[in-house]
């Protein structure tokens, strides 16, 4: 099911009873994260504010806030039938060569690429109201915790082009508003924005234009660890199974998704920067301040009457939490593709999606372990990952008692534990420098001679077959229930 906009979206949960409206007027400053991260705990709706203090306009969180809201943002049953799709898709494209976009061209369903390329329109719903004297500072922009340095836009869709190549690239990066024509702009050195920025030179600027509120799959698209040649917007077409409506900005050299609730136009300059921060941030930390480029707005189009969309992290697990599973799940068919031995992977929300992985493999060899560890940290955003844990393929992965356990029990230190200098993720705190530290590795698995272990390994308790199913036939006799 492709929707059109977020309140078709919105629309729809309220139909399913998956969404609540709070009536009464809520500050945005601090109430609302109060209300959400309650809400979020303990598995509820998403949430509609019709009145935030200082504002016109309504606000929208928790939308992505369970597993079953995330897959039914996608149109899907669940997540893993996401990950089924493009599983299909990356056997096709694996016997041809070129970018992205060639491989696709030259599959025999080319014909569905009509259902997956952005369509560009002259007309849009974002663009029904244009203010070029625009004040951010009347939208319900959250401050979501005490030690905050402002407010906060938190669920942008930033879009920028590269200079060299023309290439779109959409991602999601915070903005602090500091008035109402300037925001920051919180680009991580390893982010594509930021290598747009930086080709520009010393003395440029880069056009900006950010999408607040499009329908969920281009949201959660922004959002994909996608290769740097992949637009997002082909992405998010894939997954709605229709083309993204795109449409010119009005004052700078790019497309947006026409159906936004909110487009916010202009530059970022090569030559400026400004404290940004602190922000309380999904590791449950608050990242420090910092200086970052600074956003100018130039222009703000929007709907008639829109719906302001926004998030909130924090200590885990939060609506972000469900985000990182999505992508768990929808690239997990990718990582078997390059790292075949593996079974599955769990990202725990606890790891805030860069300090663990939990990986189960087909162990046929020694030091497997070991090499599938090097082998997921050489790729893309997996590069970031603090630590590693593998364990043998019948161990569930999600089920962090039993990997724990495997893990309290099955490893020798010296042998088992692997240390690694490498990239972390910015917003780890722990490392000694910013964005590189030591990574961890935890071979869990069964060892043999081979590993250096003489000992017999012993097999793990389980009982017989027939004396389980005799139980289970006699369970009503034993009158426990």
């Amino acid at each position: 099911m492709a929707y059109q906009d977020l309140p078709d979206f919105i629309c729809f949960l309220e139909t399913q009873g998956l969404l609540h409206r709070i009536e009464c007027e809520v500050d945005s400053v601090l109430e609302i994260t109060e209300i959400t991260e309650r809400v979020v705990k303990r598995g509820g709706p998403a949430l509609y504010f019709s009145k935030v203090t200082g504002s016109p306009y309504p606000l929208v969180i928790n939308t992505f806030g369970t597993m079953e809201r995330m897959a039914l943002a996608l149109g899907a049953e669940n997540l893993d039938q996401v990950g089924e799709r493009i599983r299909q898709y990356l056997e096709l494209l694996h016997t041809s060569s070129g970018t992205f976009l060639e491989k696709l061209k030259a599959l025999p369903k080319a014909a569905e690429l009509a259902l997956i390329l952005p369509k560009t329109v002259k007309k849009a719903p974002c663009q029904e109201i244009v203010e070029m004297d625009a004040d951010l500072t009347l939208l319900p922009i959250l401050q979501c915790w005490p030690q905050d340095g402002g407010r906060y836009i938190t669920l942008p869709l930033v879009f920028t082009k590269d200079p060299e190549s023309g290439r779109r690239n959409c991602g999601m990066y915070r903005m602090q508003v500091y008035d109402g024509k300037t925001t920051g702009m919180h680009w991580h050195i390893h982010k594509d924005g930021a290598r747009h920025f930086q080709k520009v030179g010393e003395a440029g600027r880069i056009p900006v234009a950010v999408a607040l509120g499009a329908d969920p799959a281009t949201i959660y698209a922004a959002t994909a660890p996608l290769p740097p040649d992949l637009d997002e917007m082909i992405f998010a077409g894939f997954l709605r199974h229709k083309p993204v409506e795109m449409v010119k900005c009005k004052t700078v050299d790019l497309e947006v998704p026409a159906h936004a609730e909110f487009i916010l136009e202009g530059y970022v300059d090569a030559n400026e920067r400004r404290r940004e921060g602190p922000f309380g941030d999904h590791t449950g930390y608050y990242s420090l301040a910092d200086d970052y480029p600074v956003f100018h707005l130039t222009c703000l189009t929007r709907k008639a009457n829109p719906l302001y969309p926004a998030t909130v992290v924090g200590k885990p697990p939060m609506e972000d939490a469900f985000l990182g599973k999505a992508t768990e799940r929808i690239f997990l068919p990718l990582l078997k593709m390059l790292v075949p031995e593996i079974v599955d992977l769990n990202l725990p929300p606890e790891g805030v999606f860069h300090n663990c992985a939990v990986v189960s493999i087909r162990k046929r060899y020694p030091g497997q372990a070991k090499k599938v560890m090097h082998a997921l940290w050489g790729l893309n955003q997996m590069c970031f990952t603090k630590m590693i844990i593998v364990v043998d393929e019948e161990i569930d992965v999600q089920d962090l008692s039993q990997v724990s356990w495997k893990v309290f029990n099955n490893i020798d230190a010296r042998r088992d534990l692997v240390l690694v200098d490498g990239p972390l993720d910015m917003l780890d705190h722990a490392s000694p420098l910013p964005g590189y530290g030591t990574k961890l590795g935890i071979d869990a698995t069964r060892k043999g001679s081979g590993e250096g272990h003489q000992r017999e390994w012993p097999e793990d308790l389980s009982m017989l077959p027939q004396v389980r199913e005799l139980v289970t036939r006699r369970w009503s006799e034993y009158a426990l229930d």
